[in-house]
């Protein structure tokens, strides 16, 4: 029988009522392992498709003393020290699906630079960006808008957010509904990342020029 990666059970670890100290230890035995063999795939690729040195964060939820989180991740950067402040690669899990997504969120200090950035290649980035990828503004809410509902006109409104509000977002890619994620196998759901972090790898390179 197929050995799929990720299970059911990963995604109920956000669906059931848990104290915060549950559920930590649930996503430290259960997720974050599955997320040190996709950091051992992924980052390879990453930097020789960049010709970078990308590293591999894991969140930790070290703020957290009362809420237990509603999803976990792990990004990739070029600090070895944090990837916040940084145009950055994420893959995680809600309760609801798994994300595969390039960001910058509003901790980085060279956001509006990027947005202006983003603003002369918009009509690129228009093109480059596939339908069926969606666009988040908050990296922090399952929200996603599609690509394909948007016309030209409302992605260009995005990108002009992002520069204009101090805590706008601008994270891109594809959103996997956990009753497809519980049928791939590592190996599907790494090329599943792989093809994403592709595309969007010229999006990447608007952002630190």
């Amino acid at each position: 029988m197929t050995q799929t990666f990720f299970k059911e059970s990963d995604f109920e670890i956000f669906t059931t009522d848990s104290t915060l100290e549950t559920r930590m230890s649930a996503i430290q035995n259960e997720i974050q392992p599955k997320f040190k063999e996709i950091e051992e795939e992924i980052l390879p690729f990453l930097n020789v498709q960049t010709d970078q040195n990308f590293f591999g964060h894991i969140a930790k939820h070290a703020r957290r003393t009362v809420n237990a989180p509603k999803d976990t991740w792990i990004a990739f950067a070029t600090n070895n020290r944090g990837y916040k402040m940084l145009p950055h690669f994420q893959f995680g899990l809600w309760g609801t699906h798994l994300f595969v997504y390039f960001g910058i969120i509003y901790e980085s200090p060279n956001k509006q630079s990027i947005a202006i950035n983003f603003e002369k290649n918009k009509n690129k980035l228009y093109k480059m960006i596939p339908k069926d990828f969606v666009v988040s503004n908050d990296h922090m809410k399952p929200d996603v808008i599609q690509k394909s509902k948007m016309n030209k006109d409302e992605f260009n409104k995005g990108i002009q957010r992002f520069h204009d509000v101090k805590k706008a977002e601008y994270l891109c890619g594809i959103t996997i509904a956990k009753d497809e994620a519980i049928t791939l196998t590592k190996e599907e759901l790494i090329q599943r990342i792989i093809e994403t972090y592709n595309t969007l790898i010229p999006l990447y390179k608007i952002s630190i020029n």
